[in-house]
């Protein structure tokens, strides 16, 4: 079969071309916005200054795991901004659609929503809801489990819930490179306007 009108090829080879491209790291970094945690003290004595000291140390270490992990920008979203968006306890984390238009706002792609939920004095469980910004779904539900109250504790599994932003935002990109991927050798096999069918 003989190709008279050449723009569906070249439509192909440039999709192609954009393919290879996407194959390698890109030069822009991915940029992640992520808010500050939430403490759900559900014991007998809750919200102790230790515990909230513990709480409020969550996020900046998440943020620096991301950056020597993934090599991810961090996007600096302030406090009193996050506390607006948030008009109640759990709201961002519920409301995944209301997280990606604040990230959105300061040019993040991803948001991570955290939350320190400890049911018991022996162990808490460090959660994030993470939010693709351009579709505003959910794309990750990630729970760590971290036993004592220890600094070192709380450092393991924060680098173990980074582990799994990587790897739920590369699975994202995988599946985004299959798609066009698969786009691409449809377009290839379908034959253009003008093209003489044996």
């Amino acid at each position: 079969m003989q190709l008279v009108n050449t723009a569906s090829t070249r439509c192909a080879c440039a999709t192609l071309g954009l393919i290879a491209l996407c194959s390698f790291p890109a030069f822009a970094q991915t940029r992640i916005a992520v808010l500050e945690f939430e403490l759900n003290d559900l014991t007998l004595l809750p919200r102790t200054p230790e515990e909230l000291e513990r709480t409020a140390s969550v996020a900046p270490l998440l943020r620096a795991a991301l950056v020597k992990k993934g090599g991810y920008e961090p996007v600096t979203i302030a406090p009193d901004t996050q506390a607006k968006a948030n008009v109640a306890f759990g709201y961002l984390f519920d409301h995944p659609e209301v997280a990606a238009e604040l990230g959105a706002q300061f040019g993040a792609e991803w948001v991570a929503i955290g939350r320190l939920h400890k049911p018991s004095f022996l162990f808490a469980f460090l959660m994030v809801h993470l939010v693709n910004v351009n579709s505003q779904r959910l794309a990750g539900d990630l729970v760590v489990r971290v036993e004592g109250r220890v600094k070192k504790v709380t450092e393991r599994g924060v680098a173990r819930l980074a582990e799994q932003i990587v790897q739920a935002i590369n699975a994202k990109a995988e599946m985004v490179q299959e798609l066009a991927r698969t786009q691409a050798a449809t377009i290839s096999d379908f034959p253009g306007p003008g093209a003489e069918l044996p």
